[in-house]
């Protein structure tokens, strides 16, 4: 798994995030699940799983077909919402 290909489509949305005072970034790749993390506003935030789930997940599996699933990190380091 190509990782310029995943922070390219991150860089998408990142703008919008971080207008709301939050970030996202890649974690890290294994085994054709991304893993990204969310930083600042987004840490606590209620509508993280809406940003997650209808945003980032989404546009990343549309647009590069080869990964199996992402996942987000949370605060800490553990894989949330599998």
């Amino acid at each position: 798994m190509n990782e310029k290909k995943v922070i390219k489509v991150l860089e998408k949305i990142r703008p919008y995030i971080q207008r709301d005072g939050g970030d996202v970034v890649l974690d890290h790749i294994e085994n054709s699940i991304v893993y990204v993390r969310f930083l600042g506003a987004c840490v606590g935030c209620m509508a993280i799983e809406d940003t997650f789930y209808g945003g980032i997940r989404d546009l990343l599996l549309e647009e590069i077909p080869e990964l199996e699933d992402v996942r987000m990190i949370d605060v800490n380091n553990t894989a949330a919402f599998d």
